[in-house]
């Protein structure tokens, strides 16, 4: 919704000017996938990898948004779509600030990452698939979250009660179930390099 009565502030110093003094381009790259496929372990891994490169970069994990930003959502699909809408805003300011974004979110529903994606400029919202089945994700349950929802202790819970709609033009796509966190992690940068936000001299370290 568009305020009639409230104007954007610029600041007085350009992304341009942030990425040039970061030595590499700020972008957001965007970690989806169910619970348990790996999401933040593989933007950890991404993030302590960066910071070893003199890289500027943060990760947002759906679980420390939901703490504060989001703490009044819940999970319901309206609600799901505000947690990700407040997300990919945080994540768009981020990016301004000139740093890599590393967004780890369920994002279960398409639309909901493709107004993600619209807030970016082509180039700057790059989406990594975390592919891993509900059997496998249920396998590990870190949290204990799929046998609380088994058990209906947990409702619109995303693979058991409510769905989970896969990307269709991810630019990345990790199996990880069949890759361990090191290697899915070398692949998010070759991505990062492959769109000019790490240069060459930041590969390897």
């Amino acid at each position: 919704m568009t305020r009639s009565d409230i104007v954007w502030q610029y600041s007085s110093i350009t992304r341009a000017q942030r990425e040039q003094l970061n030595n590499h381009r700020s972008a957001v790259v965007w970690f989806t996938g169910l619970s348990g496929s790996g999401k933040s372990s593989v933007a950890r891994a991404v993030e302590t990898r960066l910071f070893q490169q003199a890289c500027r970069s943060f990760v947002l994990d759906g679980d420390n948004v939901r703490h504060g930003l989001c703490s009044d959502l819940g999970f319901a699909p309206a609600e799901r779509a505000e947690n990700i809408r407040r997300a990919a805003e945080a994540a768009r300011l981020f990016s301004e600030a000139g740093m890599i974004v590393l967004a780890a979110f369920i994002s279960p529903f398409r639309a909901d990452r493709e107004r993600a994606r619209a807030l970016l400029p082509a180039g700057d919202f790059l989406e990594v698939y975390c592919r891993c089945p509900v059997a496998a994700c249920e396998e590990r349950d870190v949290k204990g979250l799929y046998r609380r929802a088994r058990a209906g202790e947990i409702a619109d819970f995303t693979g058991i009660s409510s769905p989970y709609e896969a990307p269709t033009r991810a630019e990345l796509v990790l199996d990880t179930c069949s890759i361990g966190v090191d290697e899915a992690a070398g692949r998010v940068l070759d991505l990062l390099r492959e769109y000019g936000v790490i240069a060459a001299r930041h590969w390897p370290l």
